[in-house]
């Protein structure tokens, strides 16, 4: 892949990643809440201090589509933190058949969005 179209897809990436942030993050774990929300019983704190780290996050993204070279550590962030983010929950998942959904929801999500964002992202800009 050469590197204007590796850009162009990464701008798209970035742009995909950052909407789902904002906006899809919070229905998703309305509608499939076995496999977003860690704690679905009642109001949970966590669940709204995520989901506003996550929008912020989104945000930024958005804004880094524009330019990404300029923006690379924070692309590097989201590529490292969803690693460390996914594996914890990974683990966290086998730790009751009622986690287990996580395995098929966010967690998948979150190595996927590393993983897109760690292949279209130059290494030698």
């Amino acid at each position: 892949m050469t590197q204007p179209s590796r850009i162009k897809y990464l701008r798209i990436a970035l742009m995909a990643t950052g909407l789902i942030f904002v906006f899809a993050l919070w229905p998703l774990t309305v509608l499939w809440p076995s496999g977003w929300s860690w704690h679905a019983e009642g109001r949970s704190y966590y669940l709204e201090m995520i989901l506003a780290l996550y929008a912020t996050l989104g945000v930024f993204l958005i804004l880094a589509a524009r330019d990404p070279l300029a923006h690379l550590s924070l692309i590097w962030f989201v590529v490292w933190s969803s690693i460390v983010h996914g594996a914890v929950m990974t683990v966290q998942s086998f730790q009751g058949h009622h986690n287990m959904g996580h395995l098929w929801g966010d967690v998948l999500a979150l190595f996927t969005v590393a993983a897109v964002l760690a292949w279209l992202t130059p290494r030698n800009a």
